[in-house]
């Protein structure tokens, strides 16, 4: 992008920018949920867009002047519900919380009982942790992964629904690697009367392209971020059956938002036009190899992962035996260019804040082209620093060798 405007005029702002281009271009990115955007997507985001004021919803706006942004929204529902299959499909919320929010608002009164995932067992904060506002508004009764499998036992989320009798289940999760059973979560759901609320913010991307199974079809409702494997800009859509469409865009506004961001929509629809091509597939099966791969280096680095693997685009380290907790791992990667996220693990003895694991994904190394045979490499950087953490010196040599290989695949051009 061309930033010389900016640079004239605010170049205070400018060089600050430049130094976080400097930083992702010279480090490596294993956030699960982060990842780079094509250029057509960033530049759809800095458009014209962004100073239009249009609330309410195609053909039904409280401003004048929309005509061309009907268009744009338009194009975004329409090519998402092609991509999830979906009967109706709102890309208005501003991101993932937002998006769960504005679904318990549809679908649910305060004080309303809804069973999710527990935070340590891979869940979000906003499935029902009690300092966000998902569990300060609901009730919620929570299940777990089992503790020698490290994945959700089916048969006691049915046993939970039956004794809890929940309006809703929220099925989906931002640190759970494995496959999720999408129908027999809608079983029990039916059995006992609830709502099935599928949050598939991190595997979208994978949904979309079917290489997960689509709960889309199957649920009530479905939300999703668009930034993480979808590769599209920082928002979230939420898709639901035709019958609770009007619930669920009320809920969106005016229950919980003004107007849209105009520009991200445009930035949606194009991020959706990517993923419908052939060429997305092929790299959403590229990130699953090469999560798969890593998986299996760290193992044979007598790293311990929760549940023992992945079928998506992340997993979990599990760092009690290398007597390490998860904010002095990503602390020591930072200082060697490698970008990762702390993360719980089940009945996690530590605190959130200086957890027991790290988070690991593959969908930013994946954009920048790098295959199955960069993964051995990228796990030993990892192994390297983790061991020399009090050894200056070899960690300034890792650093190097992190900035090397980054030089060999560079992020989409973004100036």
């Amino acid at each position: 992008m061309n930033y010389s405007n900016l640079k004239k005029q605010d170049p205070l702002a400018w060089k600050i920018i430049q130094a976080e281009i400097t930083r992702q271009t010279n480090e490596l990115e294993l956030i699960a949920s982060e990842n780079y955007v094509s250029p057509a997507v960033l530049e759809a985001m800095a458009t014209v867009l962004n100073n239009k004021y249009s609330e309410g919803y195609p053909g039904k706006r409280y401003y004048g002047g929309n005509q061309i942004i009907d268009n744009i929204e338009t194009l975004a529902i329409t090519r998402a519900k092609k991509l999830f299959s979906a009967e109706h499909v709102n890309v208005q919320p501003l991101s993932g919380s937002p998006a769960n929010a504005a679904i318990y608002m549809a679908f649910l009164k305060p004080g309303d009982k809804v069973l999710g995932l527990k935070l340590d067992h891979g869940g979000h904060l906003s499935h029902g942790h009690p300092i966000n506002f998902s569990g300060m508004l609901y009730n919620f009764v929570q299940y777990e992964v089992d503790t020698k499998t490290g994945k959700i036992d089916m048969a006691q989320v049915a046993k939970i629904a039956t004794k809890e009798k929940p309006k809703m289940i929220v099925a989906g999760y931002s640190a759970y690697s494995r496959e999720i059973e999408w129908q027999k979560f809608k079983t029990i759901a039916d059995k006992v009367g609830a709502y099935l609320f599928a949050d598939i913010a991190h595997t979208a991307g994978l949904i979309a392209t079917g290489l997960l199974t689509n709960p889309v079809p199957l649920c009530d409702v479905v939300s999703t971020t668009t930034h993480k494997t979808l590769r599209g800009p920082r928002g979230a859509i939420i898709m639901c059956k035709e019958k609770f469409a009007k619930q669920v865009d009320r809920a969106v506004f005016p229950g919980m938002q003004g107007g849209p961001h105009d520009h991200i929509t445009a930035a949606k629809a194009v991020a959706f036009a990517e993923a419908l091509k052939p060429s997305f597939k092929k790299y959403s099966q590229q990130i699953i190899t090469n999560a798969r791969t890593l998986c299996d280096e760290f193992k044979k680095l007598n790293y311990q992962i929760v549940s023992d693997g992945t079928d998506n685009h992340l997993f979990v380290i599990d760092l009690t035996n290398k007597k390490l907790n998860g904010k002095q791992a990503e602390q020591i990667l930072e200082t060697v260019g490698i970008s990762v996220s702390r993360s719980t693990i089940p009945n996690d003895p530590n605190s959130p804040m200086k957890p027991s694991g790290i988070r690991l994904g593959t969908p930013a190394v994946t954009t920048r082209n790098m295959k199955a045979k960069h993964m051995p490499l990228i796990a030993n950087l990892i192994n390297q620093a983790l061991l020399n953490k009090n050894n200056k010196k070899e960690l300034i040599k890792i650093k190097k060798e992190v900035k090397q290989l980054c030089q060999q695949f560079p992020v989409p051009k973004i100036n």
